[in-house]
């Protein structure tokens, strides 16, 4: 998991959470959480089709939705790369 992220003051301005998956042909994105356009929102990612179309995963702020993404990767990451790889 890689996070990134911006703040203003006290407040997180920008952020991504990113999963990635490390193998022979190098690392793979499996999923994407961000606040790229000033709100949480969740891409996944298939083996097959690649980045998929945006969802909003989380309503509060975007500190709120960072740490509820990272919790979510935390939690789900084996399920997350068995999806991917399903696809």
């Amino acid at each position: 998991m890689v996070v990134q992220f911006e703040t203003e003051g006290p407040e997180v301005t920008d952020y991504a959470v990113v999963l990635l998956v490390g193998g022979e042909s190098g690392e793979r994105t499996i999923r994407v959480y961000d606040g790229a356009h000033g709100f949480n929102e969740m891409h996944r990612h298939t083996a097959s089709g690649g980045k998929q179309p945006g969802t909003i995963f989380h309503s509060g702020t975007l500190g709120e939705g960072m740490r509820a993404a990272i919790d979510d990767v935390k939690d789900g990451y084996r399920g997350m790369i068995d999806g991917w790889e399903r696809q």
